[in-house]
């Protein structure tokens, strides 16, 4: 295994692809994002230990979004059940995944931990409290929520990989996140373009549903629409994770693991 270094003009071609592949199968990619996202709001109603599960259940389901690209990017339609793929390579590979989202939400708990210390009287904010733009653009510029999005940085590029090389290449959990943490430093440039051309994307989205916001009569006809949307463009982005993945490595062996 070798990693491979891109231009970074390449990061505008991992999101073109992302969303040429996602239109391809636009219900199906959509519909697995919106499965995953049902079974994690469902488990963070179970007192105490359901967010630590759905937050575990991530790289799972980051797994089985890339599964279903390369499905759909072979021009077949992606079932439900490769939302599961990393449950499906037999023992092994399951508890190495399962380790994986431990690792994850364990990191993620720490995470907001320690962004918390830097919270001194202001809340922090929660799934289940305001989020009215108001709100929201109060809680972006405390402390504790950029404390977060900097000690989040090296756990998402650690994470970015490593659930594809866990299940498909045999990777110890430990090692893809060495590799995958390798991996997004020397790709740096084309993951800084890619995040920036998704940012871009959303802000284009952003304006439409203003706009359109506008002509059905304002904030509460845009309510409706607001949330589906939101949840499309986040299956659409995670549609492109698969082909970053792709392109940052180079392998010896063919997977080593059911697709």
């Amino acid at each position: 295994m070798r990693v491979r270094v891109n231009k970074a003009a390449v990061g505008w071609q991992w999101v073109r692809q992302g969303v040429l592949t996602f239109f391809r199968q636009p219900l199906a990619m959509s519909g697995l994002f919106f499965m995953f996202m049902a079974i994690a709001t469902v488990l963070s109603f179970v007192p105490q230990l359901g967010t630590v599960v759905s937050l575990a259940l991530v790289p799972a389901a980051t797994l089985g979004l890339m599964a279903a690209t390369r499905v759909a990017g072979e021009g077949h339609f992606p079932m439900p059940v490769l939302l599961f793929t990393a449950f499906r390579g037999g023992k092994p590979r399951t508890q190495a995944m399962l380790m994986l989202g431990a690792l994850y939400a364990v990191s993620l708990m720490v995470v907001l931990g320690i962004s918390r210390l830097f919270a001194g009287d202001a809340p922090v904010p929660t799934p289940d409290v305001d989020m009215s733009p108001e709100a929201v653009s109060a809680a972006i510029i405390t402390p504790v929520t950029w404390v977060a999005m900097l000690l989040y940085v090296p756990v998402l590029m650690a994470f970015w990989h490593a659930p594809a090389l866990v299940f498909w290449h045999g990777v110890k959990p430990l090692k893809s996140l060495f590799f995958s943490l390798i991996a997004c430093w020397s790709n740096k440039g084309a993951l800084f373009l890619f995040t920036l051309g998704w940012v871009g994307v959303f802000m284009v989205v952003g304006l439409a549903l203003g706009l359109l916001g506008s002509v059905l009569g304002g904030a509460q006809a845009l309510s409706i629409v607001v949330y589906p949307m939101v949840l499309l463009m986040a299956s659409m982005y995670h549609t492109s994770l698969w082909f970053t993945f792709r392109a940052s490595f180079e392998f010896d062996e063919p997977d080593t693991a059911p697709n």
